[in-house]
C-alpha cells in the first residue's frame, strides 16, 4: 500500500505498522480531505437545512479510530456517491439516512 505521504516523504508502506497513534499527522489529512468535500460550511451557499443533516449524524457513518475519528469517518451508504470515502463529520450528500438513536459523530 502506498500514497498516503507522512511529514518527513515517507508513505505507509515504508513508515511500518500503524500503531494507532495519528498525533501530529491529523493537521495535514484534515487540510487534504477537508478540500474534497460536497458542502462548503462557510459562506451563504450552505442551506439550512444542512445542518441536521451532516454525515456526523447519518446512519451509514463509521468513525476512524484515533484522533481523526473526532472529525472523519467513512461512508458506507451503498447509495451515496462518496461509499467508501473518508468524509468530513460536517460535510453531507442528498443521502442521508438520519440515525434512529439520534446521535452524532
Amino acid at each position: 500500500m502506498s500514497g498516503l505521504i507522512f511529514e518527513g516523504g515517507g508513505d505507509v508502506a515504508s513508515a511500518g505498522p500503524w500503531t494507532g497513534d495519528d498525533r501530529g499527522h491529523n493537521d495535514q489529512c484534515h487540510a487534504r480531505w477537508y478540500a474534497l468535500g460536497n458542502r462548503s460550511a462557510v459562506g451563504a451557499a450552505y442551506r439550512d437545512e444542512w445542518y441536521s443533516e451532516q454525515c456526523g449524524g447519518c446512519r451509514y457513518w463509521v468513525a476512524l479510530r484515533g484522533e481523526s475519528g473526532a472529525d472523519y469517518g467513512v461512508c458506507s451508504s451503498a447509495e451515496s456517491a462518496f461509499d467508501g470515502r473518508v468524509r468530513f463529520e460536517h460535510d453531507g450528500c442528498d443521502c442521508f439516512t438520519v440515525r434512529e438513536d439520534g446521535s452524532f459523530g
